[in-house]
């Protein structure tokens, strides 16, 4: 009966960690299949309004498009890189903008989340909280932290999704015409569809003070849709990266050395008059390790 029992128990082991090990490779799949060439349309409207001010303007609704390449960076078996890149313009004027990069980590512990004024706090997880599941870090033009969320991708009824909700700096098509508020406490919801992908986003504008609640001042929807055309649609893209890919190896080998520090992150928004991707995406500006290194280090307090 006890060899028997033994039996029943390593049996149903070998069968756990089979199962554990099917779910992170159908992970791994629905995670990669947002590379490749897509045509994006960008949609945004203000749902809610709560502010108590009756000359409160709510943001304009936003419907934008664009053709997008994602790269793959790296593949390895628990990290996950991907790069965007916008392609725009007429076809015979194209050119490519650096977008934003999604890195995936699978049961990761350590994360910067963001509290508010380009600041970010340290936390490290205990491994019982993120089993199982990947977080999500997303990065501005220039590489530096957006945001950051842990959650388990769930593959049921034919659909692969994963779910999250983190607080956010503004975005861009926000913080360049408003200050009223100061954090987006963003829902993202990631969802693989027979087409494509889906980035669905509820998001709460939020007024976030020191010693203070939080004031909920409106709330807005989300739908950004990827729609999968041929690779070579992309090319232009494709190719732009293979040119500018090493100085950017260089910009993200800096960013980790700060992260790597594990300590609360503060960022100055301006140095010298300029914004940090003004000065990495400046003509003028060497590419050399060094010369990196220094103007990132010029921007973290």
């Amino acid at each position: 009966m006890k060899r028997l029992t033994l039996l029943t128990i390593f049996t149903l082991t070998i069968l756990y960690h089979a199962n554990a090990q099917n779910k992170k490779f159908q992970d791994q799949k629905a995670i990669k299949s947002m590379c490749g060439c897509y045509e994006v349309s960008f949609n945004f409207a203000e749902t809610f309004q709560y502010s108590k001010d009756s000359t409160y303007q709510a943001s304009a609704v936003k419907h934008d498009s664009g053709l997008e390449w994602v790269e793959l960076l790296e593949d390895a078996d628990n990290k996950i890189v991907m790069q965007h890149l916008l392609i725009v313009g007429p076809a015979d004027r194209q050119h490519v903008i650096k977008h934003w990069r999604q890195d995936w980590l699978f049961e990761n512990t350590n994360l910067y989340t963001y509290n508010a004024d380009n600041k970010w706090s340290f936390v490290s997880l205990p491994k019982d909280q993120v089993k199982g599941q990947w977080t999500q870090k997303v990065f501005q033009v220039d590489d530096s932290p957006r945001y950051e969320g842990s959650a388990t991708w769930i593959h049921a009824d034919g659909k692969s999704y994963w779910e999250n909700t983190t607080d956010a700096p503004l975005p861009r098509r926000e913080y360049t015409k408003r200050s009223d508020y100061n954090v987006t406490v963003r829902t993202n919801k990631h969802e693989i569809t027979k087409t494509g992908w889906i980035h669905d986003q509820d998001n709460d504008k939020v007024i976030r003070k020191d010693g203070k609640d939080d004031v909920l001042l409106a709330q807005e929807k989300g739908l950004n849709i990827y729609t999968k055309v041929d690779d070579s649609t992309c090319k232009v893209a494709q190719d732009w990266w293979k040119t500018n890919s090493q100085p950017w190896k260089l910009v993200r080998a800096k960013w980790d050395q700060v992260f790597n520090r594990k300590v609360n992150l503060a960022l100055e928004e301006k140095v010298e008059d300029k914004a940090l991707y003004e000065h990495l995406f400046s003509k003028d500006f060497s590419n050399k390790e060094k010369d990196i290194n220094n103007i990132i280090e010029s921007f973290v307090k």
